[in-house]
């Protein structure tokens, strides 16, 4: 069974970057979709980025858009979450999430996906 290991996260100032990352423990991301989610104290979680099976597609929320960039060709098993020019809003716990599948299309409902990381908590000052 793949059990999904987020790594990342923390408490920056506005303005900085992070990387968040998600690798594949028991087993291979291999034709899998990918997804990260946040949520923020008091809200509903929301989709921030997905990734088809094979790297070839990206679907990215309008409110992270041109500020975070979702890729899977790091390490190997690995997807990774490149955070820029964070703001205050931006603070919230983020989800990896994934399921197995045969299309190419990236999937943006969270109610796609089976597998799920523990989440990581992502705090950004003022």
């Amino acid at each position: 069974q793949v059990y999904l290991i987020q790594s990342g996260g923390g408490l920056v100032q506005a303005g900085s970057s992070l990387r968040l990352s998600c690798a594949a423990s028991g087993g291979t991301f291999r034709n899998y979709a990918m997804g990260w989610f946040r949520q923020a104290p008091g809200k509903e979680r929301e989709f921030v980025s997905a990734i088809s099976w094979s790297g070839g597609s990206t679907y990215i929320a309008d409110a992270v858009k041109g500020r975070f960039t979702i890729s899977r060709t790091g390490a190997p098993n690995t997807v990774t979450l490149q955070m820029n020019n964070l703001t205050p809003e931006d603070t919230a716990v983020y989800y990896c999430a994934a399921v197995f599948t045969r299309s190419s299309i990236p999937i943006r409902e969270s109610t796609e996906y089976d597998l799920w990381g523990k989440g990581t908590l992502v705090t950004v000052s003022s």
